[in-house]
C-alpha cells in the first residue's frame, strides 16, 4: 500500500508516523533520556517519548519547507545503557541536589557528585560515539534530550566533523557555569565545557537569555567575541523602540559562521508553550519568532549541520502541550536543516 502523508498515523508507528529505517533516512534522531543533574523540576527524561507520541499528530506537509518527510526521518530506540546511567546517576545526585550542592565536611556528598560526574563522562562518550558513527554514514543527526547536558557529546561529534562551526543556542539560560552543585557536566555547564574542551567551535551565539549569573556574563565578556549573547531584555527593549524582529534576526545571523549547529533548549520559548520544562523563565521567544530565526539562518545561505532539542518535559495526562510544541518545533528544525542542505554537499 502506498504511503499517504495525509492519513492518520498508525498507533506504534515511527516518529511522525513514518516507517523509514536508519539506512533509508537522511535524518536520524538519537534519544538521550538523561536528567541526572536537573536542579529544579524533573521530567525531561520523558521528553523523547513525549515528542514521539505527539509527532504522530503533526501534518507532514509544511507550508514553509515542503515535504521534509520524503528524505526520510528515523528515531533510534533509546539505548538501555543511557537508561541505566540515568537511573544510577539520579539516585547519586538526589542527596547533593537536596543539600544545595557539595558542602564542606560532607565527604558523602563529594563522593556522590563524583559518581554523577563519572556517569556524565560515560554518557558523553556514548553520545559522541553514536552521533559520530551516524555522521560518518552521511546522516544528519539530531539529539533529543533529556537535560541540556546531553548535548555535549553531539556537539563534540559535530565540532570534529565540521571544524569552524558555530553554535546557535536558543535558551533562557547561558549554561556557562564552570560547574553547578558539584556536577562538572551539569545542565548549567554544557557550554562552558563545550567552549573550553572543543576547539572546533568557532563561535557560540546565544539567543533568548534571561536568567544568568555574573560568572557567565564575565566569561562571555572575556571570550573576545567567541561568545556572543543576545539577551531577551535587550532584544525586547530594541523592539519597543521600533527595531523589527526581522532586523534582529539579521543581526543574530550575521554573527554565525557558515556552518551552524542548533542547540535548542525548549525553555528558550515563552513558558506558556512549555509549562512543564525544568526551569521555566518568563519572557522568551514565541513559536513563530523561533521559526523565523531558523528561516533567517537558512535564507542567509548558511548550512545547518546538526541539532539538539532538549528539556522537553511532558505534563500530566491530558496536558500534553509540551510534547506537541516539541514535536512541531522538531519538524521545523528538520525541515529548515534539510532546506539548507539541498543542492549542496
Amino acid at each position: 500500500m502506498a504511503f499517504d502523508p495525509g492519513a492518520a498515523a498508525l498507533p506504534g508507528s515511527g516518529v511522525f508516523g513514518l516507517g523509514h529505517s536508519e539506512e533509508e533516512a537522511a535524518v536520524v534522531l538519537v534519544p538521550v533520556p538523561f536528567e541526572a543533574t536537573a536542579s529544579y523540576h524533573r521530567g525531561s527524561s520523558g521528553g523523547p517519548a513525549a515528542i514521539l507520541e505527539a509527532s504522530r499528530q503533526v501534518d507532514l506537509f509544511d507550508l514553509e519547507t515542503g515535504r521534509p518527510y520524503q528524505e526520510g526521518i528515523h528515531l533510534l530506540a533509546a539505548p538501555e545503557a543511557v537508561r541505566t546511567l540515568d537511573l544510577s546517576a539520579r539516585a547519586a545526585a538526589a542527596p547533593v541536589v537536596a543539600a544545595g550542592g557539595v558542602l564542606p565536611g560532607r565527604p558523602d556528598l563529594a563522593a556522590a557528585a563524583a559518581e554523577v560526574n563519572a556517569a556524565s563522562h560515560a554518557l558523553n562518550a556514548l553520545v559522541e560515539g553514536e552521533v559520530g558513527r551516524l555522521i560518518g554514514r552521511g546522516k544528519r543527526v539530531g539529539v533529543l534530550g533529556g537535560e541540556h547536558s546531553v548535548a555535549f557529546g553531539a556537539i563534540a561529534a559535530h565540532a570534529r566533523a565540521f571544524p569552524g562551526l558555530g553554535i546557535l543556542q536558543l535558551d533562557a539560560h547561558a549554561d556557562l557555569r564552570r560547574a553547578f552543585q558539584g556536577f562538572a557536566h551539569s545542565h548549567a555547564s554544557v557550554f562552558y565545557n563545550a567552549m573550553e574542551e572543543l576547539p572546533g567551535i568557532a563561535r557560540l551565539v546565544q539567543v533568548g537569555l534571561r536568567d544568568v549569573c555574573e560568572e557567565e556574563v564575565d566569561y562571555a565578556k572575556a571570550s573576545r567575541g567567541r561568545v556572543v549573547a543576545f539577551d531577551d531584555a535587550a532584544l525586547a527593549a530594541a523592539r519597543f523602540e521600533g527595531e523589527t524582529f526581522g532586523a534582529q534576526v539579521r543581526r543574530i545571523v550575521e554573527a554565525l559562521p557558515e556552518e551552524v549547529y542548533l542547540s535548542f533548549d525548549i525553555d528558550g520559548l515563552d513558558p506558556s508553550l512549555c509549562p512543564h520544562t525544568g526551569t521555566p523563565v518568563p519572557g522568551g521567544l514565541g513559536f513563530q519568532e523561533a521559526v523565523a530565526l531558523l528561516r533567517g539562518v537558512v535564507r542567509s545561505g548558511r548550512r545547518i549541520v546538526g541539532f539538539d532539542l532538549v528539556e522537553v518535559a511532558p505534563g500530566p495526562p491530558g496536558q500534553g502541550l509540551d510534547g506537541d510544541v516539541g514535536a512541531r518545533l522538531l519538524y521545523k528544525m528538520i525541515g529548515w536543516m534539510l532546506s539548507s542542505l539541498r543542492g549542496r554537499p
